[in-house]
């Protein structure tokens, strides 16, 4: 045991002086080693493989050499890798588990633009309320409105409805939806409510249907989708496939229409993964189209084309079976 423990102290002092070794500049000439900036990360111990990625190469032959950057792009080369969703010549930014923090240091000093992920995209959209009693309220989220408060966005559906509500025991959060996803989510407004509600959620109860827009033309009109699914530990929040580590994650689908090139489709998830819906749409072993907007697995438009049109489940008082609609834009 005590030989164990001093090799892997030795491993760890080694490695830290590795990673002081790893140096980068930036426009003002200031360098910074790895140590130093991951330090004020959540993860301050640099993960295996950061700094070789090609931004970081990139801006440090530039700045070495007296070069001004004016623009970095970087897209995928070649065949899809098996868990991650990757097309032909399609562009994608960094990684933000090993280059975020590393680039925060690096393009100080040119001018960037913000951050798109730390704008609130719905600041100036309206919450819908489709139907609320005593028990419960059920809303139409629009695209850009994040579900609950986020890391730096603290505007929210959650947080909306707490306003509005302020003499009740809620808002309870039942289930959630991304953030450039809109359409129909419930909250509770009682405790009662919210264990009747959370039971219902948790044994599949309720029935969720979903419309998108996909980038191509489907030839068939309708199936199932099964790709186990994990979260990418090097690039939250993208999702990965993966057959080894990953959660059961099941979709139907049934296409409504195919015209201008894109496919409008009905998506049912059986089980509720972060992204599934639209990963089993862009991967290669599903629909293998991306959904029209989609920045993470596809390309950008004006907005996401995935709305949850339709909830049915039981009220949590009345114990009838209640469904809710609300027509996409798109």
């Amino acid at each position: 045991m005590k030989l164990r423990e001093h090799h892997k102290a030795l491993s760890n002092a080694l490695q830290h002086k590795l990673h002081k070794q790893y140096r980068f500049l930036n426009q003002h000439g200031e360098t910074c080693d790895l140590v130093d900036i991951f330090a004020a990360t959540t993860t301050p111990i640099p993960p295996a493989g950061a700094g070789e990625c090609a931004a970081p190469k990139l801006l440090q032959y530039a700045y070495k050499y007296g070069f001004r950057p004016l623009a970095l792009a970087e897209f995928w080369w070649g065949a899809s890798p098996k868990s991650e969703i990757r097309k032909h010549g399609s562009f994608y930014p960094s990684c933000n588990n090993k280059c975020q923090p590393i680039l925060g240091h690096m393009l100080q000093g040119l001018n960037v633009e913000p951050n798109p992920l730390e704008q609130n995209w719905a600041e100036d959209k309206e919450l819908e309320i489709v139907f609320q009693d005593e028990a419960m309220v059920v809303i139409n989220k629009p695209s850009g409105l994040l579900s609950v408060p986020g890391k730096t966005i603290k505007d929210s559906a959650y947080t909306r409805l707490q306003a509005l509500f302020p003499d009740f025991e809620g808002p309870y959060v039942i289930h959630r939806l991304d953030m450039a996803t809109s359409g129909l989510l419930v909250f509770a407004l009682t405790k009662r409510a919210n264990k009747s509600l959370q039971k219902q959620f948790i044994t599949r109860g309720v029935q969720k249907r979903y419309v998108a827009m996909l980038e191509g033309e489907l030839t068939q009109t309708e199936g199932d989708i099964s790709l186990p699914m994990r979260g990418d530990p090097d690039d939250r929040p993208r999702q990965l496939v993966c057959y080894e580590h990953g959660k059961p994650a099941e979709t139907h689908w049934e296409l409504i229409e195919v015209r201008d090139g894109r496919s409008k489709v009905y998506m049912y998830p059986k089980t509720g993964r972060t992204h599934q819906l639209r990963v089993h749409s862009a991967h290669h072993l599903g629909l293998n189209m991306p959904m029209v907007g989609d920045t993470l697995y596809g390309e950008k438009a004006d907005r996401l084309h995935l709305h949850a049109e339709q909830l049915e489940l039981d009220h949590p008082l009345r114990k009838s079976g209640w469904c809710f609609r609300f027509d996409s834009e798109f």
